[in-house]
């Protein structure tokens, strides 16, 4: 008797047998126990995840001795009939090599004669999204009103290509991507009746090779039986699929982790010479941390991974020095990668550069972060208050006498000049200056950015139902930078959250009044800064873009996080990040 491999010998013969789709089969079962069955099914999937499989056993379902039945005896000679191939009422078709017209006009002068000894004739054709264009419409009628003898079974792995006038005639079936664990189980059992020896790291490396698919994995266990012999190592597992070692990889992901450049390149070099599948490696890295990313998520719930032992364990220890944003940072370098490496002329080099970043992203920090670090250190600066060139507006305000205007609309002055108030004073006791102080205090805490440019600003006036917001001419850029919807939005929110609703902001340059200073963060307030004298010197000249390089806070963030300034695709054109 001639060898048959294995995929063919361990393939499923009932319903039970079928690994990892169980969504499936219970649905048929139900529907053959019902009696409710449809005159047309299309399974779509993978390849090798039992769709052609499952259209066999319900096959024999439907056509078995005293049928349909689930629970049919294996030995039925009918179902051995189906099971060979050889049954005269089961015609299995390759759509891809009759996928002609004229092929489905004979299939549908056929159908008509009542089968020769079963229940049903039953069409399974494989590969269904190969027939033509004019394949499928001649199919078109006899698929919505077959014989009542007639069932159809489509198999494919491309839905998409069907027509949509097929798939609304048919019950679709979509086939999963069956998980490792169920593949290294059915691998573990085929080695028990095949009498060989083979650790659970090769068949687990089997299972995470096959990419979902049984088929795929049987095959490959089948050949390497060939290669090793009755004893399955790791090792040979990785040699034929050009793996990298779990170890290894979680090696190399410590690296990046640690930080550790020269391990990490070191690593790399190893498995490249040792002839790796470089585009492989980056996958196995990817899913590595895209496991640890959930596993912090979840709060180490291995319930959504598909992990080994030993890779829960490293997942358990890396989850510890790691934080679920500086992952995020690495999963998306190490995509951009993968995703670059079909065009890239050398996958070694992108690697090794990918990697760097990868290590540099762990432990970026965004630009909101920065701003609020440099804020806190302002803040912290001179026992706590921040040194100023001017007077605070507070120091600059003048009583106006109480019968020169109505209680209801104080005036305030500011600089000499009056600044009329439209609002009860029962809402703002300080007046405007009050109002800006809680103004700044609030934007800071929904905004640190616009905080930041709100700074160097000043009140002018609120009067009919409009917040007059100055900026000096040497802080245009930043008078540019918080003009935007969304600033102004964010300020009418606070406004009406402070007792003025309606109240609309507006910026416009002016020279900020002799001794008076824009009012600064909370802390600031708290905690009025020291006078000082008014620095002297040539207004600062240039394009918005070195205004903004010149700026301060730019020059602190710098200096603090020895960080360099760089123009990125998210800028705007006048050079500018557009949420800087």
């Amino acid at each position: 008797m001639s060898y048959q491999v294995i995929a063919r010998k361990y393939r499923p013969q009932r319903f039970s047998e079928v690994v990892g789709q169980e969504h499936i089969t219970q649905t048929l079962i139900q529907a053959v126990e019902q009696k409710r069955i449809a005159h047309a099914y299309l399974f779509c999937g993978p390849r090798g995840t039992g769709k052609t499989t499952v259209a066999r056993i319900f096959a024999k379902c439907l056509n078995c001795t005293g049928g349909p039945k689930v629970d049919f005896d294996p030995n039925d000679p009918k179902c051995i009939e189906i099971a060979e191939g050889r049954s005269m009422d089961v015609i299995e078709i390759d759509g891809a090599s009759n996928n002609s017209v004229e092929q489905v006009r004979e299939l549908r002068e056929t159908c008509r004669y009542v089968p020769t000894s079963s229940p049903f004739k039953i069409y399974i054709i494989d590969e269904v999204h190969m027939l033509s264009p004019a394949a499928f419409n001649a199919l078109l009628k006899t698929l919505e009103e077959p014989p009542a003898h007639v069932k159809f079974l489509f198999a494919t792995t491309d839905p998409e290509k069907v027509l949509p006038t097929i798939l609304s005639r048919c019950q679709r079936f979509d086939f999963r991507r069956i998980q490792v664990p169920l593949i290294v189980k059915q691998l573990k059992y085929i080695c028990q009746k095949e009498g060989v020896e083979a650790e659970d790291a090769a068949l687990y490396a089997i299972a995470r090779g096959c990419d979902g698919g049984m088929r795929d994995a049987e095959s490959a266990l089948d050949q390497l039986i060939s290669f090793c012999g009755g004893k399955l190592v790791e090792a040979d597992v990785l040699s034929m699929y050009g793996l990298t070692a779990q170890s290894q990889l979680i090696d190399l992901a410590q690296a990046i982790l640690q930080g550790d450049a020269p391990k990490a390149l070191s690593e790399l070099d190893q498995l490249a010479k040792s002839g790796k599948d470089l585009g492989r490696l980056i996958g196995d890295l990817l899913r590595h941390f895209r496991n640890l990313m959930i596993y912090q998520v979840t709060r180490g719930d291995l319930s959504l991974l598909e992990v080994s032992e030993a890779e829960a364990a490293a997942l358990a220890s890396q989850a510890k020095i790691s934080t679920t944003e500086g992952i995020s940072r690495i999963v998306e370098v190490l995509s951009n990668c993968e995703l670059n490496l079909r065009e890239a002329a050398s996958k070694r080099i992108l690697i090794e550069i990918a990697l760097v970043r990868a290590i540099q992203a762990r432990s970026a920090v965004s630009l909101d972060a920065v701003l609020q670090q440099l804020h806190k250190l302002r803040a912290q600066e001179a026992g706590g208050a921040v040194v100023s060139r001017h007077q605070t507006l507070a120091e600059r305000m003048e009583p106006v006498p109480a019968n020169s205007v109505a209680s209801s609309a104080p005036v305030l002055t500011s600089g000499g000049t009056a600044l009329a108030e439209n609002k009860p004073v029962a809402k703002n006791p300080g007046g405007l200056d009050a109002l800006w102080q809680q103004l700044i205090s609030a934007v800071f805490s929904a905004n640190p950015i616009l905080g930041g440019y709100l700074q160097n600003a000043f009140p002018i006036s609120l009067a009919n139902g409009v917040l007059t917001i100055g900026f000096d001419p040497e802080f245009e850029g930043q008078r540019d930078l918080a003009d935007q919807a969304r600033y102004h939005e964010i300020l009418r929110n606070k406004l009406q959250e402070l007792g003025h609703s309606n109240t609309q902001t507006v910026f416009v340059l002016k020279e900020m009044p002799a001794g008076t200073a824009a009012l600064q963060s909370e802390a600031t307030l708290k905690n009025p800064p020291a006078k000082v004298p008014v620095e002297s010197g040539p207004q600062p000249t240039g394009t918005l873009k070195d205004r903004f390089k010149n700026d301060p806070a730019i020059i602190d963030a710098i200096e603090i996080f020895k960080a360099t300034l760089q123009q990125t695709p998210s800028q705007s054109e006048n050079g500018l990040p557009q949420d800087a």
